[in-house]
């Protein structure tokens, strides 16, 4: 987390994107709320989002909205452009999650000095990845039903 005292200026908020599986409009809500809240604290947010019928992208939201795809290209390079100090990845669903965590992997946070909010990348890593979360789940001594992958 960044220091204790220094107030957060801007938020880049990964958006919900397209309607279809793994953006579905809980995102869109969940989105446009974080970006409402932010703003009540005087903080400028701006939003990566493809999709201009969701609420996320109204107008009257987030103080910059890009209507690019949900890609590690075009969100780094609204990264470069905006300059902000952290991001939110929980509110985009599955694509937004997707697309943080390679940013992270390749280096785009650290070398914009760009601080992940609310769940750590390493933790999204780890519930994505249905083994190392079983493993996770046993750790901590909790029962987990048995499962295995399959591939047809």
């Amino acid at each position: 987390m960044k220091g204790k005292n220094k107030k957060l200026k801007k938020v880049l908020i990964l958006g919900s994107g397209a309607i279809r599986i793994g953006q579905a409009g809980e995102f869109d809500y969940s989105g446009s709320q974080a970006i409402k809240a932010l703003k009540e604290h005087g903080i400028k947010t701006v939003l990566v989002n493809p999709n201009i019928a969701t609420i996320q992208t109204s107008d009257y939201l987030a103080d910059n909205v890009y209507f690019l795809p949900l890609e590690l290209y075009f969100v780094e390079k609204v990264i470069e452009k905006e300059k902000p100090e952290s991001v939110l990845l929980g509110f985009g669903g599955q694509t937004a999650l997707n697309v943080g965590c390679e940013l992270s992997k390749k280096g785009v946070f650290k070398k914009h000095n760009v601080e992940v909010l609310g769940t750590p990348v390493k933790t999204i890593l780890d519930t994505e990845d249905r083994d190392l979360f079983v493993k996770k789940i046993q750790e901590l001594n909790l029962k987990v039903p048995t499962s295995k992958a399959v591939t047809s």
